[in-house]
């Protein structure tokens, strides 16, 4: 074989690596959610959104909740027996209302038990789909986030307390529709919420729940920790399984040029100093 012949041969391996490794990856992914299924029972589905790069551009975006992710999510519920528990992984920044509340809905009207796990974050629709479940396992640091409509970039809460301190002759009119929009999106998310939260939680508690959830209490990216969700309420627990941290590690954020944070992989305990170090 010649060197062009070699040439092209080394072309063809390296175009083929990725797909060979994804191929793999993917997997990977599928054995472990058959022995986490097969371990406890249930349907595992997993929604998970990790900063990816542009192929041909190099820049990063960020994968948010769509209506394909609707899509997929309610098509695997289909696919379950109405008795079956459901395991939820969710790992996501949030996304469109309309697909979290789709999937939210779907996962409520779910006759068998739903479990949503948080190995790190779920924010805003991510927090929305959350509330539709009978328990949230978290991390003991992960986090949800408020679930306030924002109009834009711009929080429906703040536009419209913005024009309730205003002189109305002096507000133009498209932000006067603008807010109009707005409140009406605040009203719509507390009723949403006050759908989705269990039907054992007190009137009055889910009611000041929605609102604390809805109506702009924080800004919008505040993460609500473990503690703090058990002091609002809602159902979670912190006994996370081992198994849903090793599912995490089958979806890798994509490979920077230089990574900011390194460690030996390896599970550490106590252990004695070795001969000539110092104290």
């Amino acid at each position: 074989m010649g060197i062009t012949e070699l040439f092209w041969v080394f072309v063809i391996l390296s175009l083929l690596q990725p797909v060979l490794r994804q191929k793999m990856l993917e997997a990977a992914r599928v054995r472990l959610i058959r022995r986490i299924e097969r371990m406890r029972g249930h349907r595992v589905i997993v929604l998970i959104h990790r900063q990816e790069t542009m192929s041909l551009l190099g820049f990063p975006v960020m994968r948010y909740i769509d209506i394909e992710d609707a899509e997929e999510v309610i098509r695997a519920i289909h696919l379950t027996d109405p008795d079956m528990p459901i395991d939820l992984v969710l790992h996501t920044p949030g996304g469109l209302v309309l697909a979290s509340l789709q999937i939210a809905r779907a996962l409520k009207a779910h006759r068998g038990k739903v479990t949503v796990f948080i190995p790190h974050y779920a924010m805003s629709g991510g927090t929305l789909i959350a509330l539709a479940a009978d328990e949230i396992v978290m991390d003991p640091h992960a986090v949800l986030g408020p679930v306030d409509p924002q109009l834009g970039d711009v929080p429906a809460a703040s536009l419209v307390r913005v024009v309730q301190q205003k002189d109305i002759n002096k507000v133009d009119d498209r932000t006067l529709i603008l807010a109009d929009v707005a409140q009406k999106a605040l009203e719509q998310l507390r009723q949403e919420v006050l759908e989705l939260l269990p039907e054992s939680m007190p009137r009055d508690k889910a009611e000041a729940l929605a609102e604390k959830l809805t109506q702009g209490t924080w800004t919008h990216d505040h993460p609500i920790s473990f503690r703090e969700a058990q002091e609002l309420g809602l159902p979670v627990r912190a006994e996370m399984p081992r198994e849903f941290y090793e599912l995490m590690e089958l979806f890798p954020q994509p490979v920077r040029r230089q990574t900011a944070v390194q460690y030996i992989p390896l599970p550490y305990g106590p252990q004695a100093p070795s001969r000539g170090e110092g104290r």
